[in-house]
């Protein structure tokens, strides 16, 4: 899970692998925008078939929020 978040925001937002770790706080590190993040959340609904409901779209910030999500729903 965070290998496919981590190439998703890469490929977004340009940025070099070694960036991001799941401590990253996706707004202040990586400089993502609610564009951005809106993207990278619409890439990985597509991504693995899931629609992540908005109230959950708020509590992300940092990758391994998303991560963490991601694994609870496909556990």
């Amino acid at each position: 899970m965070f290998e496919k978040v981590k190439e998703v925001l890469v490929s977004q937002l340009n940025l070099k692998d070694a960036d991001i770790t799941l401590d990253t706080n996706i707004k202040k590190d990586l400089g993502a925008d609610s564009l951005d993040i809106l993207q990278l959340l619409m890439s990985i609904e597509e991504e693995y078939g899931i629609q992540i409901p908005d109230d959950e779209l708020a509590g992300f910030e940092t990758v391994g929020d998303v991560v963490t999500y991601l694994e609870s729903v496909n556990a």
